[in-house]
């Protein structure tokens, strides 16, 4: 099938336009609302609790990497310094994902993760955390436990069945229905795949697999999502699952391929809910990995499907890059600042409304 990624699509302007004052960026999740369509990708490399107390002041949802170093180690500001020395040799270009491979294999301490998890909720921030579908059943209780109030269940790719030969395999809508807090599952690329885990109960599906500069799931794997059709098909999945339950809405998460604030405006046109930022937000100065970005496939004990990549250094703070203001054209600041001035242009005042605005494909 022909398929577009976000760069294919364009928003056409509609016959009005408003004042970006009157625009909402708001959303809202089961009980939790946000004042921005903002989910952090699960990375270290941008997510440690102080940042994800942050993105929770600035009305955005950050996730915290269950299984990361955040998890593993009580010295992350030295191992994160080890790290980048490692990414900074060019005569062993491997040498930094080897090292996160390393760092990944200590065990999980429930003690430094509960710790995390205990800082993001005492500063009144949501707390939201991504567990693998590997762990998610021995770790959910006591993330629970810990007082995560959204539980991200995060692979590469998830499906509603997972076939296994030996052992059993996670029952997903077993899993979700004992579950008192709202689970976001994903990556998917198609309308079925979406429209399963919708029906597994899923308070929203995430979209893509967080394609950035550094990942290498294509090359590894030979897959790839293309954002503007996957958007727009699990969009497609959430209305007949609509139709289907007699009200029952289920959010979509746009993850990968985004890189500008064009990015969100047309991942929002093709039908997101929220969009899950990483490469983005290393730009920040408060980001952890100081000037560099990798996903959590990054770690993987055999087949790692993300670099250890340099991003440009700013002098931007997350506010900024979110909220401006700008002096930078190329749409990498004041990220949310210019999707409230797209829905301004095109006459729309809510999120809701700017999935109908209308696109164009260029080939």
């Amino acid at each position: 099938m022909r398929a577009y990624d976000l760069d294919d699509v364009e928003i056409v302007p509609s016959r009005r336009t408003r004042s970006s004052k009157d625009v909402s960026l708001g959303w809202q999740i089961d009980a939790y609302r946000f004042g921005i369509p903002l989910v952090t990708h699960p990375t270290d490399a941008i997510v440690s609790p102080a940042t994800a107390v942050r993105v929770g002041e600035l009305g955005g949802l950050a996730v915290l990497n269950a299984e990361g170093l955040w998890a593993r180690h009580s010295d992350v500001e030295d191992v994160m310094f080890r790290l980048v020395t490692a990414a900074e040799d060019d005569d062993d270009p491997a040498a930094a994902v080897r090292l996160l491979q390393e760092l990944h294999a200590a065990p999980i301490r429930l003690d430094l993760l509960s710790q995390s998890i205990k800082e993001i909720r005492e500063s009144g921030a949501h707390v939201a955390v991504r567990v693998s579908p590997q762990h998610a059943e021995e770790l959910t209780p006591d993330l629970l436990a810990a007082g995560v109030e959204i539980l991200v269940l995060q692979g590469t790719i998830i499906s509603a069945e997972h076939v296994a030969r030996d052992g059993e395999p996670l029952n997903l809508k077993r899993f979700i229905a004992e579950l008192d807090v709202p689970v976001i599952a994903g990556g998917v690329g198609d309308y079925r795949t979406a429209m399963h885990l919708m029906r597994t109960g899923a308070a929203g599906v995430i979209v893509g697999f967080g394609h950035a500069t550094s990942t290498t799931t294509t090359e590894v794997l030979g897959i790839g999502v293309p954002m503007a059709t996957a958007i727009a098909d699990a969009a497609s999945a959430r209305r007949d699952y609509l139709d289907e339950t007699g009200g029952r809405y289920v959010h979509v998460l746009a993850d990968g391929g985004i890189s500008t604030s064009g990015d969100i405006a047309k991942a929002i046109a093709c039908g997101a809910d929220a969009v899950m930022l990483g490469e983005p937000l290393a730009l920040a100065s408060e980001a952890p990995a100081q000037g560099y970005y990798w996903t959590s496939a990054a770690a993987h004990p055999s087949l790692p499907r993300s670099e250890i990549f340099p991003v440009p250094s700013t002098d931007y703070d997350l506010e900024t890059l979110l909220f401006g203001p700008s002096s930078d054209p190329l749409g990498t600041v004041n990220l949310f600042g210019a999707l409230r001035r797209a829905m301004a242009k095109t006459g729309y005042s809510d999120l809701k409304e700017f999935q109908k605005v209308g696109l164009t494909v260029r080939r």
